[in-house]
């Protein structure tokens, strides 16, 4: 089993939540694999708890489809199923263009200077091959587009789906091949915002989330073979 333990931010919550959001986010970012079992002992030897917590935590990834119970095996990490993929990144395509349209009509000054920094920081990211580093940079990225949108309405749909989406953002940056096209992306979609140009800018982001899919869905195929 993978690396993982708790964050020191995590001191305030109930003991269950800081077992659940820990198990979490290692399902999220690959340290807990597809398929791999979740052992109620084993897990708790390792994060220093009872079974209790362990067992709470696994019940509610299950309930967040991030978890399932096999018969005799017991509790293991879903696998990315093409349909499961194919909704969400189907809503993230739409939220996603309209962000980037209200973008292009409300950006404030402040918003356009951050945009080009988080542009070449994700590029700083790529450089340094660090999943975490380029996932996180990511995910900024897209918070400033999503800022400049303002829209609290819209900021607050993007956000629940924002969980669903790490552990998708996850799969296509593992793809090494993708990097370079990210980047290019990223500039595309920056510069047509800074121009103000929706047209353009909502073209930049389908090219780029429609990319983004096929590579999530040739990596899905692929472990299916194996």
């Amino acid at each position: 089993m993978n690396e993982f333990g708790f964050d020191n931010m995590d001191a305030l919550l109930p003991l269950r939540d800081v077992v659940f959001k820990t198990l979490r986010q290692a399902i999220l970012t690959g340290e807990l694999k597809p398929g791999e079992r979740l052992m109620e002992i084993k897990l708790a030897n390792k994060l220093g708890v009872s079974r209790t917590p362990i067992r709470e935590a696994i019940r509610q990834l299950e309930l967040d489809g991030l978890v399932i119970m096999v018969p005799r095996k017991g509790a293991q990490v879903a696998h990315i199923t093409e349909k499961s993929m194919s909704d969400v990144m189907e809503v993230r395509l739409a939220l996603d263009e309209l962000t980037a349209s209200l973008a292009c009509a409300r950006i404030s000054d402040e918003d356009k200077e951050m945009l080009v920094k988080a542009c070449h920081d994700f590029e700083d990211a790529v450089g340094s091959a660090d999943l975490r580093k380029i996932a996180s940079a990511d995910v900024e990225f897209h918070d400033i587009i999503l800022k400049a949108a303002n829209n609290l309405r819209l900021s607050q749909i993007v956000n629940n789906l924002a969980e669903q989406l790490y552990r998708y953002r996850f799969e296509y940056i593992k793809d090494s091949t993708r990097c370079s096209c990210l980047i290019a992306e990223h500039r595309m979609i920056t510069d047509a915002i800074l121009k103000g140009d929706s047209e353009l800018a909502v073209n930049a982001i389908h090219v780029h989330i429609k990319n983004q899919e096929n590579s999530i869905l040739r990596t899905i195929r692929k472990e299916k073979q194996e």
